[in-house]
């Protein structure tokens, strides 16, 4: 095995060469405009599950080596030499390579019995993506260039048929998908993608319009940047045409919805949207709502759920990435106009389906219909329930039964033009009434998520655990009552 040397300092890795082949001038602004990256909420979340899953892939290697990059990554490549050299391989946590300025930190790097080594990279999805590919081919290549046989180049990523049937025991949880032969091609191009990257970084701001690529294969965090310096466009773009209607107007070179020739609108649905933001007058059909809505019985229990994926499942029985109800909030509406407020909210950490399906039995009436909005995620959640607990399906698969669906009947019946092609009740809300989300700590689900999830720390204070329950159920209970002022306002009831 050769080690190449260099007088380079490390100035590539893996990321930045993914950098570089979304976008030059991202790879250019991570680099030396740092202080202009805006990142989303959940960024901080999703690397937390990647590095979750890269710890469990490792323990579930008992006889592996981790190499630190301790007192810097110069140790690191140095330590990974002397355990390739080592008579008898080891499999090596975070195999540190560089060749040409290029350094990668392989997740698992495994002794091949037929000799050489199976180079595997840990993902927390739930398939092998077609960008995992060129992050796959770098540390490929680094490998070869730094004279590695390498027998097999892999992707380990998260078996979503995997269920957790022991507390810890993740065994099963990862799938291999071998990428080596697939990827040869893009191995082949390393060397010239290097130095187009090195060529970027070395000279001034690249110059590089916005599109599809601000947002795939990642959100960029500099798209706010570079939207900054782009000339104001028009105040209603094409874009507000809901399902991607506006991208064959931009195609066309179209991009003020004001210069569509509305008869070429195919859409009844596209129509009503022209047609409202154009003569800002909302389109508003109380007879049909009223006429979709007047078979919803009473009692009338309005519902909602809050829900939590783990990419590594936490409760026996559960799969990766699947949803597990621990709050709802339910409005139960009866014929005369009372309403009453139920709820239920778990934030101790233990499984909370159980207490969550039996609550729910309870505050939700036997009888009368059961409204959501976008009512598949509601009737999904309450049929995993009642597949959990037999005891309790019966009179779940009643709520599921009765669940009907708010949004359909606002689709076909109201739209405003503040709405911007936008259905979600935190678009509509606003357009119908003064109760909107602004005021509240939590104003979205994954906020709610995250809440759930300080919640959950053993490190969070009984003071701010409580206060983030009282967040939760103010963020909850909006979503409820929201559908209720809704409903009213599509129905033209006189009811505030």
């Amino acid at each position: 095995m050769t080690h190449p040397t260099t007088t380079r300092t490390f100035g590539l890795s893996k990321s930045k060469i993914t950098m570089f082949e979304q976008c030059p001038k991202r790879l250019w602004l991570a680099t030396h405009r740092k202080d202009l990256a805006e990142y989303d909420e959940g960024a901080e979340a999703r690397f937390a599950a990647g590095h979750e899953i890269g710890a469990i892939a490792c323990a579930l290697i008992s006889d592996g080596i981790m190499v630190e990059a301790e007192p810097d990554l110069r140790a690191a490549v140095d330590r990974t030499r002397e355990l390739l050299a080592l008579q008898q391989p080891r499999t090596i946590f975070e195999a540190t390579l560089e060749h040409d300025g290029v350094l990668v930190r392989i997740d698992i790097l495994e002794p091949n019995k037929g000799g050489g080594w199976n180079l595997i990279e840990v993902k927390s999805s739930g398939s092998a993506k077609d960008y995992h590919h060129n992050d796959l081919a770098t540390q490929l290549w680094v490998a070869r260039q730094c004279g590695l046989t390498i027998r097999s180049a892999s992707i380990r990523h998260v078996d979503t048929r995997f269920v957790l049937e022991e507390p810890g025991n993740y065994r099963g949880l990862f799938r291999d998908t071998e990428l080596l032969h697939a990827v040869g091609d893009i191995v082949a191009k390393r060397e010239e993608q290097v130095g187009g990257a090195r060529a970027a970084l070395g000279g001034p701001q690249p110059e590089k319009e916005c599109g599809d690529h601000c947002s795939s294969p990642f959100v960029c965090e500099f798209t706010a940047y570079c939207r900054s310096s782009l000339p104001p466009g028009p105040e209603w773009t094409v874009d507000v045409l809901n399902n991607g209607g506006g991208k064959k107007w931009r195609a066309r070179g179209i991009e003020d919805l004001f210069d569509i020739d509305s008869s070429m609108l195919g859409s009844p649905t596209h129509q009503r949207i022209y047609h409202a933001t154009v003569n800002n007058e909302p389109y508003h059909d109380p007879d049909g709502a009223r006429g979709a809505m007047n078979d919803w019985d009473f009692p009338r229990a309005w519902l909602d759920f809050e829900t939590i994926a783990f990419a590594a499942p936490r409760w026996v029985g559960t799969r990766p990435y699947q949803q597990v109800p621990f709050q709802y909030s339910v409005h139960v509406e009866q014929r005369d106009g009372t309403i009453d407020h139920r709820e239920f909210l778990s934030l101790n950490g233990a499984d909370p389906r159980r207490a969550c399906a039996e609550a729910l039995v309870s505050d939700v009436p036997a009888t009368g219909a059961v409204i959501a909005y976008n009512a598949s995620f509601e009737r999904s959640q309450v049929k995993a329930l009642a597949d959990v607990f037999p005891d309790l399906a019966p009179a779940l698969l009643s709520v599921a039964d009765r669940l009907v669906d708010l949004l359909p009947v606002t689709r076909a019946h109201y739209y405003h033009r503040d709405q911007r092609g936008s259905w979600s009740i935190k678009a509509v809300l606003p357009t119908v009434s003064d109760l909107d989300y602004a005021t509240l700590e939590i104003k979205d689900g994954g906020s709610a998520q995250q809440a759930y999830l300080s919640a959950m720390c053993a490190d969070c204070s009984d003071e701010e655990r409580e206060m983030l329950a009282e967040e939760l159920k103010a963020y909850c209970g909006r979503d409820t009552w929201a559908m209720i002022v809704l409903a009213r306002r599509l129905t033209g009831s006189a009811q505030s």
